[in-house]
């Protein structure tokens, strides 16, 4: 792994620093300070037998355009199997919490991504180990946020320069802080965490590189997609959904992100509910984006 300087320590939610700001995080420099966690065991629990988070994911999944996904009562349990599966080391617990008291989009968008994901997995990769191995990493994707500072995750106003850094090092955050609570750095819950902002042409972040494993890309896209039809505190109101659909054809047709995705999230929006691979895309964009969306808009430019 390249090495990336970090503007923003990186440090668990109980405060202990593992990264200093001005540090180079790479390959060499994790296992200098994480070792390779074999000499540090946390303990895990169900997510079904602590916290509320069976009954707010279903309350989130209440108001539309989710209601219309989730009509299916199949889908709406393929989900729920796969939540009772889900166990996590109690501190990853406690930071899915934490947001749920501190910054509530946040724990929306946990549990939101969570859901489409496992569907969107399910219909990808079929009834397979891969499909749980996904679907156990929705609740953890951000969990590198814990890092940001809540006056940044919280602005309604554009981000400075600086302040965009900061919230950018929320993969690698996720990264390290994955390896430090499963002592796993080759988990999809770890790759997910580092690379779900990364985009297939490069574009993306941190790193810059070509994303090319369909698992993280799931994430990615449903991290997308939730993030532009949920409530945000840097705009006045959510992209509708059409104009939400028709965003993520815009990055499917700049190479972005993959189509197969893309069109099963489209597909599910459907009343007729095709298979995503009859789904057929319009040229046409008529969706307007929201007024007063500070996103991508940075004070200091």
């Amino acid at each position: 792994m390249p090495g990336i300087s970090l503007n923003n320590p990186i440090h668990t939610l109980e405060g202990k620093v593992l990264f200093p700001a001005g540090s180079l995080v790479n390959e060499e420099s994790i296992i200098s300070v994480l070792g390779h966690g074999r000499d540090r065991v946390f303990e895990t629990a169900s997510l079904l037998d602590r916290g509320p988070f069976e009954a707010d994911m279903l309350s989130f999944l209440t108001p539309e355009p989710y209601s219309q996904i989730f009509s299916s009562p199949q889908r709406l349990q393929t989900v729920l199997d796969e939540l009772e599966k889900i166990s996590l080391p109690l501190p990853l617990m406690e930071a899915l919490l934490y947001f749920k008291q501190n910054d509530f989009y946040t724990y929306r968008h946990f549990l939101q991504v969570f859901a489409l994901s496992t569907l969107v997995a399910r219909d990808l990769v079929g009834e397979d180990r891969d499909f749980s191995y996904l679907a156990a990493t929705g609740p953890t994707h951000d969990i590198g946020k814990i890092c940001v500072p809540l006056p940044i995750l919280q602005k309604q106003t554009p981000l400075t320069l600086e302040e965009k850094k900061v919230l950018n090092e929320h993969t690698i955050a996720g990264y390290v802080l994955m390896r430090y609570y499963t002592g796993q750095g080759d988990s999809l819950a770890s790759k997910v965490a580092l690379q779900h902002h990364e985009r297939r042409d490069g574009s993306g972040t941190p790193r810059g590189i070509e994303l090319k494993d369909l698992m993280v890309e799931v994430i990615a896209v449903c991290d997308i997609y939730d993030a532009l039809i949920s409530p945000r505190p840097y705009r006045e109101s959510s992209y509708d959904n059409r104009t939400a659909l028709e965003e993520l054809c815009r990055m499917a047709e700049d190479g972005k992100v993959g189509w197969d995705a893309v069109k099963v999230i489209i597909a599910y929006n459907r009343k007729a509910q095709p298979h995503y691979s009859e789904v057929y895309i319009s040229g046409e964009k008529r969706g307007i984006p929201p007024s007063g969306n500070h996103y991508g808009v940075f004070a200091d430019r």
